[in-house]
């Protein structure tokens, strides 16, 4: 393991690197702070020497640094280098190894059951996604589960990794106990995000993108580094009950299901939360609920369970993609309600505008408080 003081070093690199390359100063399309602009082909070096400053292998840390960066491309700023200490601590303290390869251990045509042999979570899940790839132009279907994981980034770039190739793509993933359940006071299931993206035409897609909590934890943290406060229905403390202050949620309390409190469709997030669990936790033969480890312990591997999708539309109905992109014409095209500029299709179209951003301006912004790595790093 390193010592703090090479500890330091490595993570004093972030402000190094992302200083060395700050462009002008400029107002945000999401508030009035100050950001700076980071080529994005700085912040994957930066990862990959992140990550090989522990000995990471270098084609395992090119895959995180992919995820990451589209993350923060995409302006899931809780998934991208937010996260990045929590894989170098991870691989550092051998929770997690630096090396080896995810294998298939049971598969038929259409499915397969992969051991992520406790690589990182990018590998693993870039392994069973191309498996469900090839699987879908095969037999119209591919569906796999994993288990022996780890914290995989951002549900979308997997299920994103499919509209590629022409295809339907779904990803999900049980995580760290983080939501405590409709009238309950004990977290008991992870966020268990999902995703599922669809191709259209003319290079167009939708991609959903969500926890099924109301929010990611990694919100609530920024939310806690601003020291700002949350809204109704984010998260609850110790004694279950809504909670407006961050740091109560993130140390006693936990995450609200998508949806709030009971009286505003909460039990639906929890019911979703459920749904992942049993695609993932469950099918695979992973840990699942109140057994996987706590968020960000290392006194033991995450063996996190995954579900990768690939479905091929043209065994289906034809005219999809017409179709589809017909009904994302239409959601975007509604009359917006008083007061407001646009219609949002979901959580595309505010993800399309700060790609957009992103290209304009040359990089990928970035806030101070946003890459604040955590306490005692600096």
């Amino acid at each position: 393991m390193i010592g703090r003081s090479a500890e330091r070093r490595i993570f004093s690199r972030i402000i190094n690197g992302l200083t060395k390359f700050k462009c002008k100063r400029h107002s945000s399309t999401e508030s009035t702070e100050s950001w700076d602009i980071v080529p994005r082909k700085e912040v994957k070096r930066f990862i990959i020497e992140c990550m090989s400053s522990v000995k990471t292998r270098q084609d395992h840390a090119e895959k995180l640094a992919d995820n990451l960066s589209t993350a923060d491309y995409r302006g899931h700023y809780s998934h991208g280098l937010n996260r990045l200490d929590m894989y170098v601590r991870d691989i550092d303290s051998g929770i997690t190894e630096r090396d080896g390869d995810p294998m298939t251990i049971k598969e038929s045509q259409a499915t397969a059951l992969v051991d992520g042999q406790n690589v990182l979570g990018p590998v693993v899940g870039d392994y069973s996604m191309e498996i469900a790839i090839q699987k879908a132009k095969q037999t119209g279907v591919g569906w796999v589960a994993a288990k022996g994981s780890n914290h995989y980034g951002i549900a979308g770039w997997y299920a994103m990794k499919a509209v590629d190739h022409g295809l339907l793509g779904l990803s999900f993933t049980n995580t760290s106990p983080l939501e405590v359940p409709t009238r309950a006071r004990k977290p008991t299931l992870g966020t268990n995000p999902l995703s599922l993206a669809v191709p259209a035409k003319d290079n167009d897609s939708f991609v959903l993108d969500m926890a099924t909590t109301t929010v990611a934890l990694g919100k609530i943290e920024l939310h806690d580094r601003k020291q700002i406060s949350i809204p109704d229905g984010w998260g609850v403390d110790s004694q279950g009950k809504m909670c407006n202050v961050a740091k109560p949620v993130i140390e006693a309390g936990g995450l609200m299901p998508l949806g709030g409190s009971e009286m505003t469709g909460g039990y639906k997030g929890y019911g979703l939360a459920m749904m992942v669990e049993i695609f993932c936790g469950i099918l695979a033969g992973s840990d699942y609920g109140p057994n996987i480890r706590r968020w960000k312990s290392t006194e033991r591997v995450a063996n996190l369970g995954q579900c990768f999708i690939a479905v091929d539309p043209d065994c289906f109905a034809p005219g999809f993609i017409d179709r589809m992109s017909d009904l994302m014409d239409t959601c975007r095209n509604l009359t917006p309600a008083e007061g407001e500029e646009d219609v949002v299709l979901v959580a595309g179209d505010p993800e399309r505008r700060h790609m957009n951003m992103c290209d304009q301006r040359g990089g990928i912004p970035y806030h101070p408080n946003q890459i604040k790595f955590g306490v005692g790093f600096f």
